[in-house]
């Protein structure tokens, strides 16, 4: 049998499924999406994601651990079309889309889409870049077309497993982001529906990540890149005939949705297509302002306000009680050892200190030889955690109501619901482009920071997007 023949008939037998109405829909939705389907708003929210999430990007290059990475890849894999943002080296674009991806993951920085859990820049952006650069022509208006679908369908499927997916133990945008970042490239790519579900099949049976990582490895950066690669694969293989589990979430053994839950009534697959086009997950992403995990951003406000109103010195402290979800407990919470970066831009404790002593936590409040700092160890001590059964019942996982406790006997009380930059508080163009400027300029001079932030917020007019591709690099 030739090889078309094989592919034809391999494709009669896929066609057998026919239990797969979400797989299907969410192929529709992607396949038949064009920018003037998406609504002004949309447009306009997604060019200050674009620049929020390539500013994490390009800053991170310059950190160690990134550094690893990157000489790493390129020792095995130099001399590609794909540029590393921030550098000047150029790899395959899967490599590309790794590397990228695991960099706007470099230093938690990035966006967070609450409900979902997981950062959607990473899983998205990374493959629509190399797509770009390895297929010139893309307009301005496809690559944000691209991104939009990857914002869309990666949340839904978040939203889909429910907080016990992240409460297993999975790293959701390890797990969930492989659909975004395959919605993406199937758009990028111009797929078929009938290919688009292929994508997804494909980017399913690759989808991993253990939420372990977060305790002081370099890898847990690392998986919502994976997300990204595996979501370029998915649509590069699509497109070439491959084809992909036909019942991706539906499938009632080995499905995403029955192998990455532990019971039926823990996920809710009509989240997957439910409103899907009407209602734009993309204006319900986050951005961040403080280096650290998203679910420590409402406590840090928290402080900040009850600082602003009454002021206190970390000396004044007796003891600070924070009040939240199990679900924020389970993620941020431990009594902190030194062990790393990720550790300390994880745990609450030594976040709350080092907001405490510097009044920030921000790149230059986070550094190694704070690591170890003894003063911000003891400090840490006088934080606890308590898993607050009004606060579950609300679903709110990031809310918190945070006690201060002041040796004079004063105690301060703020409840925050959700962090400043969230969709309820989605920040300012001034204060995106701020925070892009300050990340930015860390890596290239003031003359590429503003072309790059012109081209992002102009990027409908982009004749070939590859144009910006070329300016993420050295």
């Amino acid at each position: 049998m030739n090889r078309v023949a094989a592919k034809n008939d391999h494709r009669a037998d896929q066609t057998k499924v026919t239990d797969n109405p979400y797989s299907r829909g969410i192929a529709q939705f992607v396949s038949g999406l064009t920018y003037e389907k998406i609504p002004p708003e949309v447009r306009s929210r997604i060019k200050l994601l674009i620049l929020d999430t390539l500013g994490c990007g390009i800053y991170a290059s310059i950190k160690e651990h990134s550094k690893i990475l990157i000489d790493a890849i390129t020792s095995v894999d130099a001399g590609g079309t794909c540029g590393i943002w921030g550098t000047s080296s150029r790899v395959t674009a899967p490599h590309a889309a790794l590397v990228n991806g695991t960099l706007i993951q470099g230093f938690e920085l990035d966006d967070v889409h609450r409900r979902a859990s997981m950062h959607v820049g990473a899983v998205t952006l990374p493959g629509i870049v190399a797509i770009a650069e390895i297929r010139p022509g893309m307009s301005g208006r496809h690559f944000m077309t691209a991104a939009v679908a990857g914002y869309e369908i990666g949340p839904r499927v978040g939203i889909c497993m429910g907080d016990d997916h992240l409460g297993q133990g999975w790293h959701s945008g390890a797990t969930v982001g492989v659909f975004g970042g395959a919605a993406s490239a199937a758009a990028a790519l111009g797929l078929s529906e009938e290919k688009t579900i292929d994508a997804l099949g494909i980017a399913g049976t690759q989808a991993s990540g253990l939420m372990a990582a977060q305790y002081g490895s370099m890898v847990k950066r690392m998986n919502h890149g994976k997300s990204a690669q595996s979501g370029l694969y998915a649509g590069l293989l699509a497109n070439a005939g491959y084809t992909g589990i036909q019942n991706v979430f539906e499938s009632e053994f080995g499905g995403f949705c029955t192998t990455f839950s532990r019971s039926k009534d823990r996920f809710n697959m009509g989240e997957l297509t439910r409103d899907l086009g009407e209602r734009w997950e993309t204006m319900q992403d986050s951005l961040k302002f403080y280096s650290s995990a998203g679910c420590v951003q409402t406590t840090l406000d928290a402080i900040q306000i009850m600082r602003k109103r009454h002021p206190f010195g970390p000396g004044q402290v007796e003891r600070i009680v924070v009040h939240g979800s199990q679900v924020n407990k389970d993620h941020c919470f431990w009594e902190y050892v030194p062990s790393g970066m990720t550790n300390a831009q994880f745990c609450i404790p030594y976040i709350v200190a080092t907001l405490l002593l510097e009044g920030d936590f921000f790149v230059d409040q986070v550094t190694e030889e704070k690591l170890a700092d003894p003063e911000r160890i003891a400090l840490s001590r006088k934080l606890d955690f308590i898993a607050d059964p009004k606060i579950i019942a609300t679903g709110k996982r990031y809310m918190v109501r945070v006690e201060i406790h002041l040796t004079d006997g004063t105690r301060l009380e703020e409840t925050v619901e959700a962090q400043r930059g969230s969709e309820t508080k989605f920040a300012s163009e001034n204060d995106v482009v701020s925070k892009f400027q300050k990340l930015v300029s860390h890596v290239f001079p003031s003359s590429r920071v503003s072309e790059i932030r012109d081209t992002v917020l102009g990027i409908e007019k982009l004749d070939d997007a590859a144009k910006l591709a070329r300016l993420l690099v050295v």
